[in-house]
């Protein structure tokens, strides 16, 4: 007679919430630049692409240093990984802070994106161990939420901070909050009763992973790929847009961005916890979203002249979709992880979309430079996403 399964532990909701807070924290800067941009260009005298380079300065490291972390986080604790990641951050972001040029300060945040690498698989990661599948979805969105909730108070404090105190205080205040977040993360997480399955670590171990992920890939990777763009344009373009196309001013845009990613944060629980119920699969989530998010670029791009609840609604729209996608984004790609390899997979999964996370935003600030206008750069981006939306839709919805 089989033993009945234990009840699942009260902890894994305080897991949830040191992940989530890592996750808020270690994001609080990094995504909060397309908010410091109108002070970063007043500072330093930057075009557009400039602007963008700021993030894909500290999105750039990752490209390489996902699918690393992903590995020390298989062999690894994780409280270690991300506790030591978080202190990195927070040291560059200091030193950042300090720069006397913009070149200074683009190096810096390169060093802060080493540590950023621990922050997003690993997270991942524990929830997973900490999770039932069928409430792992609705999970992975609340600690996804972070991400976007991170950016949003960033919207909201670090301007004021920058007008106050000038854009150092607004890095100081960024280290603080991912310091704090890491460490606490660092010091009351503890790993799940029944720890994931391990396989046998032997020197071809990373060549045999990949040989295994690679064809679970393709529908993670384009999906993936398509919808980052989305949410980075955003993140990094939205209050600019808005004050060049709309003449809205910057403070007005950037309280927008705030209201977007708000949205955003709340889409990922929601959309995330449709995915754990979805009789077609994880992927259908991100169908809908694809196709929300092209309605509403196309009517983004119509916008200019229309009043200020109207855009106010669009960018609402496009954060909750632009920005909730990865919730049951991420729950798929840890599900489609072989055996053992959860953290590896989701580092590399990470990894392809940060490729476009580093390109996108300095391309689509230079297409606005060239043509003088971000309408281009949206059009782009919403081409990019009905096509592999139509790609998609060709298979089956179940991963």
């Amino acid at each position: 007679m089989s033993t009945p399964a234990a009840p699942p532990s009260a902890y894994r909701w305080v897991v949830l919430a040191l992940a989530t807070l890592a996750q808020t924290g270690g994001c609080f800067l990094v995504q909060g630049l397309g908010a410091l941009g109108p002070a970063l260009q007043a500072a330093f005298g930057l075009d557009a692409a400039q602007v963008g380079f700021a993030m894909s300065a500290a999105q750039a490291v990752p490209i390489v240093g996902l699918p690393v972390a992903g590995l020390l986080l298989d062999r690894f604790s994780e409280r270690l990984i991300v506790g030591l990641g978080a202190t990195m951050v927070a040291a560059s972001l200091v030193g950042a802070a300090r720069a006397e040029s913009y070149g200074g300060v683009l190096s810096w945040l390169v060093v802060a994106s080493v540590g950023y690498c621990t922050v997003q698989p690993g997270g991942g990661k524990v929830v997973a161990a900490w999770f039932s599948p069928d409430t792992r979805g609705f999970a992975m969105g609340i600690r996804q939420a972070g991400l976007p909730l991170g950016a949003a108070l960033a919207a909201l404090i670090l301007p004021v901070a920058a007008a106050r105190n000038g854009w150092q205080a607004a890095f100081d205040l960024g280290a603080f909050a991912a310091l704090a977040s890491g460490l606490l993360f660092a010091f009351f997480y503890r790993p799940p009763p029944e720890p994931l399955p391990e396989r046998k670590r032997t020197p071809g171990m990373w060549r045999e992973r990949f040989k295994e992920i690679a064809p679970r890939l393709p529908r993670i990777v384009w999906s993936g790929v398509a919808l980052v763009s989305v949410q980075f344009a955003i993140t990094v373009y939205l209050p600019l847009d808005l004050r060049d196309r709309f003449g809205i001013p910057a403070e007005t845009g950037v309280k927008l961005l705030f209201g977007a990613q708000f949205a955003g944060a709340f889409a990922r629980i929601l959309l995330a916890a449709w995915s754990d119920r979805s009789r077609r699969g994880r992927f259908f989530p991100l169908a809908m979203s694809m196709g929300a998010i092209a309605l509403g670029l196309a009517a983004y791009i119509a916008a200019p002249g229309a009043p200020l609840w109207l855009v106010a609604g669009i960018a609402a729209w496009l954060g909750f979709f632009g920005f909730g996608w990865y919730g049951p984004w991420i729950a798929l790609v840890s599900e489609a992880a072989p055996r053992g390899a959860i953290g590896f997979m989701i580092g590399l999964a990470m990894a392809i979309n940060q490729i476009f996370v580093v390109l996108v935003p300095p391309a689509f600030g230079a297409l606005r430079d060239a043509t003088g206008t971000f309408a281009y750069g949206w059009g782009v981006i919403a081409f990019a996403v009905v096509l592999v939306l139509l790609t998609q839709a060709r298979t089956s919805f179940r991963p």
